[in-house]
């Protein structure tokens, strides 16, 4: 299969005319010789696509989009997910884009300033990994990522190749997995403030949950996929709390190592397009500190319902319909 996807990816980007240069051993690829903006022809869709599938994220530089170009790139491989709540810095007259700039969103939000949100929210080492809303019955299948404004320094983004993990586990190890399920729920691994918490109440207004295939199958490529993330799994069903815990961490370890990711270093002008379906990503949390600001604008692609090895969808618990936002 793997040697089939090559050939594919190969002849669709000849017949494109632009270059795919691989950026790590398993994950991540650079695409240059097209303009995203100019729009694309059938042959670059083709190679574009067949790189995602293959490399799980891709990077273009020194890219001119605005908003509408950004959209109308991202419509060519999917429709976009339009959220019905989005953060204050977000573009009015687009509403398939979701603008994230830090301090604009995070700070002041539920009584936090940004710094106390992140020792919240990540205050484990395998904590922020994450794929995007993946609590959701039917989580984006990609992610579109333009970079307006960044530091100097710091604020890079990493990815993280869940089928080569999952491909790396023993034999038996990938046997056990293939038969488990797992709880996906938002706001898992949060530490409440004292006393009242208006994030906690939130929470519980807002709360999504579904019961995920621990190993999907991917619905393009047929891989099997470790889909496990440190920030919505809450348990693995069937087992016991404390068994649940030391699984979870053995296949977050496994999914995280460093022979899996790709680590990226924004520029204005920069996208990344990953497939949400067979990766997790960190944000950066080394530029918390730095007095520069880093706005970002994202378009979610729809995606499917995810299905485990033995046929069996994820089941939605609370707070998501398929194809609905």
């Amino acid at each position: 299969m793997t040697t089939d996807r090559a050939t594919v990816q190969r002849t669709a980007t000849e017949a494109a005319g632009i270059e795919v240069r691989p950026a790590a051993g398993h994950i991540g690829a650079e695409v240059t010789g097209v303009d995203l903006a100019a729009g694309l022809d059938e042959a670059e869709v083709a190679a574009i696509r067949a790189a995602v599938l293959r490399w799980k994220v891709v990077f273009f530089r020194d890219q001119r989009l605005d908003h509408a170009a950004h959209v109308a790139f991202a419509r060519r491989f999917g429709a976009p997910v339009v959220l019905p709540r989005r953060g204050k810095a977000s573009p009015a007259d687009h509403p398939e884009i979701e603008t994230t700039a830090d301090r604009l969103e995070l700070g002041g939000r539920f009584g936090m300033e940004h710094d106390e949100w992140l020792r919240r929210r990540r205050h484990t080492l395998l904590r922020g990994w994450h794929c995007d809303h993946g609590a959701r019955v039917d989580p984006p299948a990609a992610t579109v990522l333009r970079a307006e404004t960044v530091p100097p320094y710091g604020g890079d983004t990493t990815w993280s190749n869940l089928a080569a993990a999952y491909a790396g586990l023993s034999a038996p190890m990938r046997a056990f997995v293939d038969g488990l399920r797992a709880e996906h729920r938002l706001g898992v691994g949060y530490q409440p403030r004292p006393g009242d918490d208006a994030y906690v109440r939130h929470l519980l207004d807002h709360q999504t949950a579904t019961v995920h295939p621990l190993v999907r199958v991917h619905p393009e490529s047929g891989e099997r996929v470790l889909f496990v993330n440190g920030y919505y799994v809450e348990q693995i069903t069937g087992l016991s709390r404390p068994e649940s815990a030391a699984v979870l961490e053995l296949l977050l370890e496994q999914a995280t190592r460093p022979e899996y990711t790709v680590r990226f270093r924004w520029e204005p002008g920069s996208v990344a397009f990953w497939d949400n379906r067979a990766t997790i990503h960190l944000a950066p949390s080394d530029n918390a500190h730095l007095d520069h600001p880093r706005i970002m604008h994202r378009v979610m692609l729809a995606g499917e319902v995810p299905v485990g090895v033995d046929g069996t969808a994820s089941t939605p618990l609370t707070g998501s319909v398929p194809g609905r936002w």
